[in-house]
């Protein structure tokens, strides 16, 4: 178990998420929920989005701003996250305002709320837990570096902007890696 204690409480459809293995899990990658707190997180995770499935798009983890630490999927369900590494990922979304609610806006992209002390101790602590867990464990990324498709801005559709640009500025990288013992994804210049 992590040093702190991680609080289940699972989505109506988790049973519903393809299941995979453990071998299977290479990659976390770290999200910013861009809401303003985790019961409109929760909500926005319940939504059901893909007819197919009838399940949404979640992180497995979330992590509050005052370091409470709740997954919502199971770290062997295949949870919708990440464009194209749903089945080898485990995400993890930090409760962040990020550019809520103008994400689309070409005026309004700062992200400027830093990330608390505790989220990043809990964040820690679970990547510990989860590289323990999962031998296969080496990558860690940013939403950003894997999901880099762009859509027209709401106020300039000639404008085309990252549709991800999570965690942000403000996500403290070099603590991260030093204390996580994973290897941060290439970004696609050191390919």
């Amino acid at each position: 178990m992590p040093d702190h204690p991680i609080h289940d409480w699972p989505l109506p459809y988790e049973e519903r998420l393809a299941e995979r293995l453990p071998s299977a899990i290479d990659l976390v990658v770290i999200h910013c929920t861009e809401l303003p707190d985790l019961p409109t997180a929760r909500e926005y995770g319940e939504r059901i989005r893909h007819a197919d499935s009838r399940t949404g798009n979640s992180g497995h983890y979330y992590i509050d701003r005052d370091g409470r630490t709740l997954r919502f999927v199971g770290d062997l369900r295949v949870a919708h996250h990440t464009f194209r590494f749903n089945p080898r990922s485990i995400g993890i979304e930090l409760v962040n305002i990020g550019r809520y609610p103008d994400w689309n806006d070409s005026r309004h992209q700062a992200m400027t709320e830093p990330y608390t002390a505790a989220q990043i101790g809990s964040l820690l602590g679970l990547l510990k837990h989860l590289r323990h867990e999962y031998p296969s464990l080496r990558w860690i990324a940013g939403h950003d570096a894997l999901d880099r498709r762009t859509e027209p801005a709401s106020d300039n559709p000639d404008l085309l902007l990252p549709r991800r640009i999570d965690p942000g500025p403000m996500f403290p990288w070099s603590q991260v890696l030093a204390g996580s013992d994973l290897e941060r994804w290439p970004e696609p210049d050191d390919i």
